[in-house]
């Protein structure tokens, strides 16, 4: 199936879920992506029963300003991590990891819609106070982007990179 038909697709689906949230009383809509492995330009989800890295990436807020700490981390081509990722702020936030161009188109699909909760492999919604784990193995080099797309975070500094060699 070519990418336009599985965007046709996506997009009808959309309008469904959309048309069902707000025809349900007391639902809170989610949506989620495909998960295919084409779309994951930072690698592949990783697998639980092989060794792996553990980085804590911690979530503030504060002073106009959002930030993860660390903003940077260095990997190796072929070596996992286990994110161990802290909301500490009292803001719902998200980390989405993924290409710069990946992350800029979907920020703008955030704007559009952004009552969007994350749930993938390689993106997860963290509620204030709560924490999850991605399990990634970055199988590819280059420079990748972690961020918050929930309008208004991003561009209060609320992204960091993944440098991969």
């Amino acid at each position: 199936m070519s990418r336009s038909a599985i965007k046709l697709v996506f997009a009808m689906a959309f309008g469904c879920l959309i048309a069902l949230a707000f025809s349900a009383p007391n639902v809170t809509p989610v949506f989620a992506h495909g998960d295919d492995d084409d779309d994951y330009a930072a690698g592949e989800p990783g697998d639980p029963g092989k060794p792996a890295r553990s980085v804590e990436v911690t979530m503030t807020e504060g002073n106009g300003t959002m930030a993860y700490a660390p903003q940077e981390v260095d990997v190796h081509v072929g070596e996992q991590i286990k994110f161990i990722i802290k909301n500490s702020g009292a803001l719902r936030h998200e980390f989405h990891l993924d290409s710069l161009q990946h992350n800029a188109h979907h920020k703008l699909e955030m704007e559009k819609h952004p009552g969007m909760v994350h749930d993938e492999p390689n993106a997860q919604s963290v509620e204030p106070g709560k924490q999850v784990e991605i399990l990634w193995k970055f199988s590819k080099p280059g420079t990748f982007e972690f961020a918050c797309l929930i309008p208004g975070h991003y561009q209060a500094g609320m992204h960091g990179k993944v440098v991969v060699k």
